[in-house]
């Protein structure tokens, strides 16, 4: 199933990430270059009407092209040095729109 997760603060707090990352990061200028939204409309006849959702698209396609850059091969070495990098934590996730 595809479809857009409802993210909390505390889940990907790019907000707060955004403030760490230096302004000339190359993930941050990617960022702002790249534009995947149409990833949701072209991936959705290839998932399922059931089941569990998936990773978002959007995700799946930034964590492939950090492991581009980083020449990592594996799974678990990307999924792992996302998580302890904070300008690959702020490409991959979504930013978060808050009601004031």
């Amino acid at each position: 199933m595809v479809g857009k997760r409802k993210q909390f603060i505390n889940t990907c707090p790019s907000l707060i990430v955004e403030t760490y990352v230096p302004k000339n990061n190359f993930y941050r200028q990617i960022k702002q270059l790249l534009h995947l939204d149409f990833l949701y409309q072209a991936v959705a006849p290839y998932y399922g009407k059931c089941g569990q959702k998936s990773i978002e698209p959007v995700v799946f396609f930034k964590l492939q092209l950090v492991a581009h850059f980083e020449n990592i091969c594996s799974e678990r070495a990307l999924i792992e040095n996302s998580q302890l990098r904070l300008d690959i934590l702020y490409f991959v996730c979504r930013q978060i729109e808050l009601d004031n």
